[in-house]
């Protein structure tokens, strides 16, 4: 048996009794990582708008000897948010996982012609809604005895030099990384709670398309390669928090402060 092999039977359905809450699950990245939690036993309960989509996993699920359980709902529905925490603690009286996927790239465009509303919303579905989550979830989490948050982030926001026109993107993941920083220290040596961001780079996915629409997709690593990445990220063998992982350099990165010019 090869190493790999090994490892894959090691880890084969280790997150067994675990819950994990994913937004953002019905397709691309969110999807690829709710089926790897699922394959490795954890209960999955999958987050987005879209319910066809959503049951079109929980068969996918299903058929590989797991379970999930399914939740319809906006990420800006932040009412619906501080209900899911409270349903979670009525059935489970825990969280061990939770993964906030959901995203939104917004308008490509000079910060000064941004509408209003489309930074607002970028920001609700990006930043203000995995605050709401880890507001509404934080008891969970620190119940668990392997608490575990991966929020997926972007080399947008922490890049040295910024691109022109990513300017409500790279604002609001720049933020989430921020929220991973604070919430990692407020966790940190109190709790058993480990949190991390999580850079997938440019992959195959329908974002990546509406942000690149000259780019031959099949030029580019997939969902499912990223995901088996943030699944290490989730298990209770995983040490670092307050930090980014980086799927290009497949690497744990520190978050730097400013240099000297």
């Amino acid at each position: 048996m090869s190493d790999a092999e090994l490892t894959r039977d090691r880890h084969s359905r280790d997150l067994a009794g675990r819950v994990a809450l994913v937004t953002g699950a019905s397709r691309g990245i969110g999807r690829a990582i709710a089926l790897e939690l699922a394959r490795s036993g954890a209960h999955v309960i999958a987050l987005a708008r879209t319910q066809g989509a959503l049951e079109e996993l929980d068969d996918d699920i299903r058929r590989g000897g797991s379970e999930a359980t399914l939740v319809p709902c906006d990420v800006k529905d932040f009412a619906a948010l501080d209900r899911l925490g409270a349903a979670i603690y009525e059935r489970w009286k825990k969280l061990d996982i939770f993964v906030g996927n959901a995203g939104m790239l917004g308008p490509v465009t000079p910060l000064a012609h941004v509408d209003p509303k489309q930074w607002d919303d970028v920001f609700a579905v990006n930043v203000t809604a995995n605050w709401r989550l880890i507001r509404s979830l934080d008891a969970l989490l620190r119940a668990s005895e392997t608490g575990r948050v991966v929020l997926i982030s972007s080399g947008a926001g922490h890049k040295e030099k910024f691109a022109p026109y990513w300017g409500p993107y790279a604002v609001s993941k720049a933020a989430l990384d921020a929220i991973v920083r604070t919430y990692a220290a407020e966790t940190m040596n109190v709790s058993l709670v480990k949190v991390m961001a999580a850079n997938p780079g440019p992959l195959r996915t329908r974002m990546r398309a509406q942000a690149m629409p000259g780019e031959d997709p099949q030029t580019l690593r997939t969902p499912e390669d990223f995901a088996p990445k943030v699944l290490a990220m989730c298990r209770p063998d995983w040490a670092d928090t307050g930090k980014v992982y980086d799927f290009p350099q497949d690497r744990v990165l520190v978050f730097q402060a400013p240099r000297p010019g």
